[in-house]
Formats: C-alpha cells, structure tokens, sequence
C-alpha cells in the first residue's frame, strides 16, 4: 500500500506538494463541494479545525465534481466561496477526482486501505432510494472524511452525513490527538 503522506497532490493555489507536510498532525481529508446539499458542513469543519487546530489538527479538503455536478466551479471559485461564505482557513487542494476511471491516487490509497466507515448504512439507503448505484468500498458522496495519524496511518473513515460535531467523529480526533 502507498503510505497517504507522500502521493503527489496539488493545492488550490497551484503549490506541488504532498500531505507528508502535516506529518505529525492528525488530519481530517475530507472530499468537498460548494453546491451540495452537505456543504454546509463546511461551517462545522471550519469550528473543529478552530478548536483543534492549536493541538496539532488539520483538515485538507479535496474539491471534487464527481456527484451530480456539485463542484463546477474553478480554483479560485471554490477558495472564493470558501472563505467568504463559511471562512475557511484549513488548506484547499486543487479540484480531483475521487472515483472512477481517472480517481486521484490519494483516493486510490484512502479507498483500498480497508477501513470500515462509521455511520455507513443512512446515506447508502438515500441513495438506494433515489435510484443511484452504490459501490462498497467507494466514496459515496460528497464530504466523506478519513481521519489520518500522527504517525501517517489512516485510522477512520466516516460517512458524508457524519458532520464534523458528530460524537464519533470529535472523540476518534481527540483519541488521535492524545497519542504522541
């Protein structure tokens, strides 16, 4: 498997880079969109990385237009949006794909690491319910989060619809944030 730290990923700004630069911090990797129905999540990420952030927390988000269209917009756009409409401070990355044919390689790694997802099965079945196909295994949504450790190990998966003051969610950060 490809440790997540090291594969090649872009920031909004146009900056190469890897998420090897928060090695030692626990992070939150989240695939966003500025036109879903979940991206007022955004506002939460944004008060968790605040609170966090001072003990050794970062959130990287990854725009994405695999659903429906719901990221549309260009870099600049969404780091736009982003600041102005939620106030966003964590780091934005350049628009990828997380699924699919052309999935980005950090995708390809979170995806395969086996992780089981908390909170699973209520977005599933709303999907089922509108008719979509989906594939275990797959990001399902947009705003699925993996919870990375200090040490570069992937340590959780969460659904789309476990926002960020969900209990399961804030007690596997503040778990991570413990260990030294």
């Amino acid at each position: 498997m490809t440790d997540v730290l090291n594969v090649p990923v872009k920031l909004a700004d146009g900056r190469e880079t890897t998420l090897s630069e928060y090695k030692g911090k626990v992070m939150l990797v989240v695939n966003v969109a500025s036109k879903c129905g979940l991206t007022k999540q955004y506002e939460g990420l944004e008060k968790l990385y605040e609170d966090k952030r001072g003990d050794g927390f970062v959130i990287t988000a990854f725009p994405a237009n695999n659903f429906k269209g719901q990221e549309p917009g260009t870099e600049a756009e969404i780091v736009e949006f982003c600041q102005l409409t939620y106030d966003v401070k964590f780091p934005i990355f350049s628009k990828i794909s997380v699924k699919g044919e052309d999935k980005h390689p950090l995708y390809q790694t979170l995806t395969t690491s086996g992780v089981p997802t908390t909170g699973d099965g209520p977005m599933k079945e709303k999907l089922r319910g509108f008719g979509m196909e989906v594939e275990d295994g797959e990001i399902v949504w947009n705003f699925e989060k993996f919870l990375i450790g200090r040490d570069g190990e992937i340590k959780a998966r969460f659904a789309p619809d476990v926002d960020a003051q969900d209990s399961r969610l804030v007690e596997a950060v503040e778990r991570e944030l413990a260990k030294n």
